[in-house]
């Protein structure tokens, strides 16, 4: 007899499916130097932008200055982020009716969240999502980040 503990299956999961297949994104949020500062897991098909906001929730970031790619220009997140007394360095889209001025001198040290990504993925386990639980996952992500802090 299996334990009852186990996962439903049915139970909701951060997977969805995507061009590649199925598979989960990792959102993450990293300081100045590059290092991580908080993850926050979704599936493949949701878009960027819906989870901008409750990943800046989880940090303090009054005074700081985010950067972003162009999926995060919508306006309730540069309201969001104007109202926590913040700034932002968001390109706006090429279809953008107002578009916004951007530092791209400071826009160019965006690569510091690309190239944490690029560490994460020496760790295979996260790379071919080895883990079931999105619970065990996100918990090997944080093991890694500390490697990679360690390193």
């Amino acid at each position: 007899m299996r334990a009852q503990t186990a996962v439903k299956k049915t139970a909701e999961k951060a997977v969805g499916s995507s061009r590649g297949g199925k598979n989960t994104k990792i959102h993450a949020l990293v300081d100045g130097l590059g290092n991580p500062l908080a993850f926050l897991l979704s599936s493949g098909n949701d878009h960027d932008s819906v989870h901008a906001i409750p990943s800046l929730k989880k940090l303090e970031i009054a005074g700081s200055n985010i950067l972003g790619d162009k999926a995060y220009g919508a306006k309730i997140i540069r309201d969001y982020i104007s109202s926590q007394n913040a700034t932002y360095t968001i390109p706006p889209r090429e279809n953008c009716p107002k578009p916004w001025h951007v530092d791209l001198h400071t826009y160019k040290e965006r690569h510091l969240v690309e190239c944490f990504f690029q560490k994460l993925k020496w760790f295979r386990r996260i790379c071919t999502r080895y883990d079931k639980t999105d619970l065990s996952f996100l918990a090997f992500v944080y093991v890694a980040s500390i490697a990679i802090l360690l390193k």
